[in-house]
């Protein structure tokens, strides 16, 4: 699943990978954004991907229905109690062993891209977006058996990697 999949690109991208035996679900809260994901997919001629309209904090379906999770760049617009029930629901929908893969933006090491930065979260994630950023690891750590971060070649991103365990 992809959550928080907005015009579904990464859901599309995980849909060429896992086959035709495999099943990708986009999910999305905006109605707006499930049907520019759906026009996107029907262009890529990928039958193996469906789209969901549902909240992150909610997700419609049983415990352990999926092997992996992605989220790109959008787990920090979550309000702070909707991000840790979104973190309670990837855990509950997550088989065992299970991977959740978060990508983030990573907090500039320079002052002046850093103050930038910081402009951008003010006005573009939840409130206490600045405060999640740079903590994920953290605050994943209470769900899930192993957990690692890593920031990209660019320094603009941070991929986090937690897996489920008993």
């Amino acid at each position: 699943m992809d959550l928080c999949t907005g015009t579904g690109s990464v859901a599309i991208e995980l849909a060429k990978q896992v086959g035709e035996r495999g099943l990708v679900i986009g999910l999305d809260f905006s109605r707006g954004m499930i049907e520019k994901a759906k026009e996107k997919a029907k262009n890529s001629n990928i039958d193996q991907l469906h789209f969901v309209q549902a909240n992150a904090s909610q997700l419609p379906f049983k415990e352990c229905s999926f092997q992996g999770i992605t989220c790109s760049h959008a787990f920090y617009e979550l309000k702070g109690h909707e991000r840790e029930k979104a973190i309670n629901e990837v855990a509950r929908v997550l088989m065992d062993d299970g991977r959740f893969c978060l990508m983030e933006h990573a907090k500039p090491r320079k002052q002046i891209p850093r103050l930038l930065f910081y402009i951008r979260i003010l006005f573009l994630g939840a409130k206490d977006a600045r405060k999640f950023l740079g903590e994920e690891e953290s605050i994943l750590e209470g769900c899930f058996k192993k957990v690692a971060g890593q920031v990209s070649p660019t320094g603009q991103s941070k991929l986090i990697y937690a897996e489920k365990g008993e």
